[in-house]
């Protein structure tokens, strides 16, 4: 006896040709070129969200740059922008950049396993390697266990900063206003991006010192690093610290001493020239040495400052923050591993040691590697954007750099040329702001398609002469 067969039709061979042909699109794309094209998605989508009507006032001039160069900025957690957020977004408008900063901050992934983690599915392989990516873990056994201290540590902490700022903020301007002004502020200072809707006469908060501590607060907080911070909260129970946070928390205590030194000595004439009581300076140099690092907030003009603060600042914000944290720039840890490197040859050691390990070739290969990269990437970006902006004399060499580097460590800094930026400017500056955000390393790997490929043969060695 025969058994009829049914054909599959026309139309569900087609449907099963094109979910193979999306499965094999899907499974060429690496671990980069998804984490880029995920960014990228937020942004379009924010900036969509920003040009909606009710997104910002009416009587404003508003283009679509406005609103991709803003995404891109809040996205990135970086804070330069070419309009005043105060006063050109809607309530609406400046919702949207806080959630894209609180995106930004934590990085889309964890948004990701948020719904996974809400549905009770089991991750794939796939996102479980993209989260690695994003939170430089070790192993996948840990991203879920991460994921979990990333969310719950990221809820408390913008909680208390919100809460901490509250009463200041109502005071000054009643409940409504001051309630959502704390939660815009908390988010944005431990998102290190910067951005601030306040007033411009009431911005500057130099002469209240506790306002200045709670933000500064927030900001290191972030910038610490997710991997530190849960390294920290079980100590009581493991008794050590990693290789890793040892490093970030010897050079995040060198930086901010350092710099909070330094600054006194740059605008040691602060105290005159500002108006500002002697025992403020001392507040206000120290949230200088933390927010012009990583976050951007600014309570002076660098119209008032010295040309030494202003390359103090451009240094700060190259290192920036912590591997895995809000912060960008090359990070604490990378230099902290070039300076025990030097510090070997000079001595004529051939191991690199740090709190009794010895640190990998790769980790050392990849400092060097990492710095080398983003110096030519700036190089680049300053001779471009001084191809555009040559034009307007005002604005010197050392704006350019400034705003490059600024972009690129997603700082938010400008020393004024931010609105003035043309098209092809603002295209440049997002482009920093970009890879500042996703990692030189990620782009690279997303635009060359790296992958390990050990040859079959060495060549012979050989020297050549150096210095």
């Amino acid at each position: 006896m025969s058994r009829k067969i049914d054909l599959p039709t026309a139309a569900e061979m087609q449907k099963f040709h094109d979910q193979s042909q999306r499965h094999t699109f899907w499974s060429r794309i690496s671990m980069p070129q998804r984490l880029s094209l995920g960014f990228l998605t937020v942004i379009t989508v924010g900036a969509l969200l920003l040009m909606l009507p009710f997104s910002y006032h009416g009587n404003v001039g508003h283009t679509f740059m406005d609103g991709l160069f803003t995404a891109t900025s809040a996205a990135s957690v970086t804070g330069l922008t070419v309009v005043d957020t105060a006063t050109h977004w809607t309530t609406f408008g400046q919702i949207v950049i806080m959630v894209l900063i609180e995106i930004g901050a934590l990085g889309f992934m964890s948004f990701s396993v948020l719904l996974f983690t809400a549905t009770r599915k089991k991750m794939d392989l796939r996102s479980k390697m993209m989260v690695q990516e994003v939170y430089n873990l070790e192993s996948l056994y840990d991203t879920r266990v991460v994921f979990g201290y990333v969310i719950k540590l990221s809820v408390i902490i913008q909680s208390i900063g919100a809460v901490l700022l509250a009463p200041f903020f109502i005071n000054d301007f009643g409940w409504k206003h001051g309630m959502f002004y704390a939660v815009f502020h908390a988010i944005s200072a431990f998102g290190n991006s910067g951005f601030s809707i306040l007033p411009h006469e009431t911005a500057a908060y130099n002469n209240q010192p506790w306002i200045l501590l709670i933000i500064a607060f927030l900001i290191v907080a972030g910038s610490l690093g997710f991997l530190v911070w849960r390294d920290l909260l079980i100590y009581r129970t493991t008794h050590r610290l990693t290789l890793h946070s040892k490093l970030a928390l010897v050079m995040t205590g060198v930086l901010i001493v350092g710099g909070w030194l330094l600054f006194e000595l740059t605008e040691r004439n602060m105290s005159s020239a500002q108006g500002i009581q002697p025992i403020n300076r001392i507040f206000d140099t120290l949230f200088m040495s933390i927010s012009y690092r990583t976050a951007g907030f600014a309570q002076f003009s660098f119209d008032s400052m010295s040309s030494a603060t202003v390359l103090l600042t451009m240094m700060l914000m190259y290192i920036g923050g912590t591997p895995g944290s809000t912060a960008g720039g090359i990070k604490t840890t990378t230099l902290g591993v070039l300076i025990l490197q030097t510090h070997a040859a000079l001595r004529g050691k051939k191991d690199v040691v740090f709190s009794h390990r010895r640190l990998s070739h790769e980790n050392i290969v990849r400092a060097l590697l990492l710095v080398f990269v983003s110096l030519a990437f700036l190089g680049i970006l300053s001779f471009l954007l001084m191809l555009t902006q040559e034009h307007t004399a005002h604005y010197g060499l050392e704006y350019i750099i400034f705003e490059v580097v600024s972009a690129f460590a997603t700082t938010g800094l400008t020393l004024g040329l931010t609105p003035h930026l043309t098209t092809f400017g603002q295209l440049i500056i997002m482009l920093a702001m970009f890879i500042g955000r996703v990692g030189i390393y990620t782009v690279m790997f997303s635009i060359l398609n790296v992958h390990d490929d050990k040859a079959p043969f060495r060549y012979p060695e050989e020297s050549v002469i150096i210095g």
